[in-house]
């Protein structure tokens, strides 16, 4: 819900720090006092400050003048504007949607041809490794340490435009993509030797280890495909190409729904493990091409770098940080695992099903995080604290908004919506009731999900090596291993469930107040204050969703009811609480049928 260390991009090289990239930037008018470990740099335009949460002026994110046209993109390496990022939002948005709807069409398929039972849970144990891969790999580990060297990178590529030199970013991609390829190489063939080692500690308990260890060969694949997947995203995003790194989910689960229907007669729950490996592979092809173009272009202007030449390198214990952090981060879902593996056969399957609905609105929520990434990133590079200070502000309310009225839906029509999405085939009432209710349970964590994911974001943007969020990690793990042993044997899958939301809620904590001056000095009694109105909307939402749902009999008009009744509500609840993210949309949505009005008077 990270990759090999040793990935850095030379042996024995000296890392260069992302804040070097304030002397790369070009220089503006009136210089402001650098902040720690920071090179003088440009001035950020005069600004009221606002909210967290609240609309800035334009300046924040864009100099005037500097804004692209709307609908047009940017050349990588310079301040997107907020029309770019609004669309590039709604484009991932968009494709991540589509990639969440055929993972439950996926999800579907499986309960629809395995059930709930035993072979269903011997795939989910190999399922750990994609999972695993997806989080190291593509969403968090190579992500954290990549775009930040990529737009270090792209800022020296800006300063030295014109001038004929080597290009910085070619230069990176040759000294660290082979090497890392390596590392993945490795990987895959570890994971295909000891896969009866890693079914045995994953899920002791299981009834049919050798069928987990064949799924699980077969999904080691990932270990590869998956990292030059990421590899390519973090490249592209950084380069401000969004519409191919959102794309991978669609073209992965198409790939396991069509091996699926294709194959699970012959191969049986197998099926889904190839789907699994070739998804990966097409994960790659769909964004290889974007990545060549961006870098053939440039490279047909740029000589060969003289031998000698100080490049961008990946600094190790920059890597460390990121993919440690990544991996105890995933290490809940093994905990799940491993204590449902003692529980009745379909416990990992109710966990599986539940999680995946559940996550959902948190996964559009960072999509906002996702965009922004690479802008607060290359803000900070060039010393621009208190402008990365209002984007990340404004992110986590706007997250928080998004997974709150979200995970408010879950929670008001869970029943109705596994019976929609999943009471079919193998799939039974049972199994929908159990679901239902471990899925209201993993919604009172949602929040703590998104804050961590953006949160890590913020810190890890700096360039540098920071172990806050891994110490908050471990603490939360510690929280989640001890409350779920403690709980599983009386409350069961809801134990588990519970120890997840408790232990991400106290990471999410222990991160927002850690970032300091050294990171984004956050302005946290004003961020924590708009994120606990916003829970007691959903809250009151969630209440009367659910009581609506519940008086209105076929799931699909339950569904339709009970979302409409949150939403609305949410918005209402949200707006009577003064939350200024909410008021200022309420003013923005309002502002046109105004100035309407007015010109039909003035005429």
């Amino acid at each position: 819900m990270t990759t090999l260390p040793g990935t850095e991009a030379g042996a024995g090289a000296e890392a260069v720090p992302a804040a070097a990239a304030a002397n790369a930037a070009p220089a503006k008018s009136t210089p402001r006092p650098a902040g720690p470990t920071e090179s003088a740099g440009p001035d950020p335009t005069p600004r009221t400050d606002t909210h967290p949460g609240t609309t800035a002026p334009p300046a924040a994110d864009t100099p005037p003048g500097t804004e692209p046209p709307p609908g047009t993109e940017p050349p990588p390496g310079t301040d997107p504007g907020n029309a770019f990022l609004a669309k590039a939002a709604v484009v991932t948005a968009v494709l991540t949607v589509a990639g969440s709807l055929l993972g439950l069409v996926r999800d579907q398929a499986l309960a629809h041809f395995f059930g709930a039972g035993s072979a269903t849970d011997a795939f989910l144990v190999a399922w750990t490794v994609p999972e695993m891969a997806a989080t190291l790999l593509i969403e968090d580990g190579l992500a954290f340490f990549l775009v930040p060297a990529f737009s270090l990178a792209l800022a020296r590529r800006a300063a030295a435009e014109g001038a004929g030199g080597p290009d910085p970013v070619r230069a990176l991609v040759a000294a660290s993509l082979p090497r890392m390829t390596l590392w993945f190489v490795g990987a895959c063939l570890a994971i295909v030797a000891a896969a009866p080692l890693l079914v045995a500690a994953l899920a002791p308990g299981l009834p049919d280890p050798g069928l987990a260890v064949d799924c699980t060969r077969l999904t080691a694949t990932c270990a590869l495909s998956f990292g030059l997947a990421g590899y390519c995203s973090a490249a592209l995003r950084a380069h401000q190409r969004f519409a191919a790194p959102a794309a991978v989910y669609v073209v992965y689960n198409t790939a396991i729904i069509a091996t699926l229907f294709l194959l699970a007669a012959p191969l049986g729950v197998r099926a889904a493990a190839v789907g699994v490996a070739l998804g990966g592979v097409l994960m790659v092809v769909v964004q290889a091409p974007f990545l060549w173009r961006q870098l053939r272009l440039r490279g047909a202007a740029a000589r060969q770098a003289p031998r000698g030449e100080q490049a961008v390198r990946l600094e190790t214990a920059v890597i460390w940080t990121v993919l440690l952090f990544a991996l105890c981060r995933q290490s809940q879902v093994l905990i799940e695992r491993f204590l449902a593996s003692s529980l009745p056969a379909g416990a990992i399957s109710h966990l599986n099903y539940a999680q995946k609905v559940a996550q959902m609105p948190m996964v559009l929520s960072l999509m906002l995080c996702t965009v922004t990434f690479p802008v607060v990133a290359r803000a900070l590079a060039a010393g621009e604290t208190e402008r990365a200070r209002d984007r990340v502000e404004r992110d986590l309310v706007l997250a928080g908004c998004v997974v709150l009225c979200g995970a408010a839906a879950i929670v008001a029509v869970a029943p109705d919506l596994v019976r929609l999405l999943f009471q079919r085939g193998a799939f039974t009432a049972a199994d929908t009731a159990a679901t239902a209710a471990v899925m209201r349970v993993y919604a009172v964590g949602l929040l703590g999900h998104t804050l961590v994911g953006a949160l890590a974001r913020a810190h890890f943007s700096v360039g540098r090596a920071t172990w806050a969020p891994l110490a908050a990690m471990g603490v939360g793990i510690l929280t989640t291993a001890g409350t779920g042993f403690l709980t599983v044997g009386t409350w069961g899958v809801y134990g588990i469930a519970g120890a997840n939301a408790a232990g991400i809620c106290v990471t999410a904590v222990l991160l927002l107040y850690a970032l300091g001056p050294r990171a984004v000095p956050l302005r946290t009694r004003a961020v924590a204050g708009q994120l606990g109105r916003l829970t007691l909307a959903a809250a009151c939402a969630a209440g009367l969703g659910a009581w609506c749902a519940h008086h209105v009999g076929p799931p699909v008009a339950a569904v339709a009811t009970g979302g409409l009744v949150v939403g609305v509500s949410f918005l209402a609840a949200g707006w009577g609480l003064g939350v200024p993210a909410l008021r200022a949309a309420t003013a923005r949505l309002s502002a046109p049928s105004s100035a309407t009005r007015k010109r039909r008077h003035d005429s």
